[in-house]
């Protein structure tokens, strides 16, 4: 369950990174918004997976998914270039947080 709630809050904190982003200095609501919860169930989760997760290895796995989240959505939504290069390097990352959690 702990590595479940990982993941999901990886995935927060790619939503409250965008968020920041928009949000333009704090100075746009909504995003503001998005961010102040996201970032709350991000922590939430991540301190959850802590629990039964080494420090180490639930803030790897954490902060890779969020970059590799809110990379890829920039990519997407195309306010970041895609590139081969860039996109094997994305790769890189997870594939280090699949090797994290292989781990015994």
């Amino acid at each position: 369950m702990a590595w479940i709630v990982l993941v999901i809050s990886g995935l927060f904190e790619a939503v409250w990174a965008t968020a920041l982003g928009k949000s333009e200095g704090f100075t746009r609501g909504g995003p503001i918004a998005v961010f102040v919860v996201g970032i709350v169930l991000s922590m939430a989760g991540l301190a959850y997976a802590m629990r039964d997760l080494p420090v180490g290895t639930a803030y790897a796995v954490w902060v890779g998914i969020g970059a590799v989240g809110t990379v890829a959505y920039a990519m997407t939504t195309g306010e970041e270039a895609a590139s081969v290069a860039r996109i094997l390097l994305l790769a890189g990352i997870v594939v280090c947080v699949v090797g994290l959690k292989l781990l015994p």
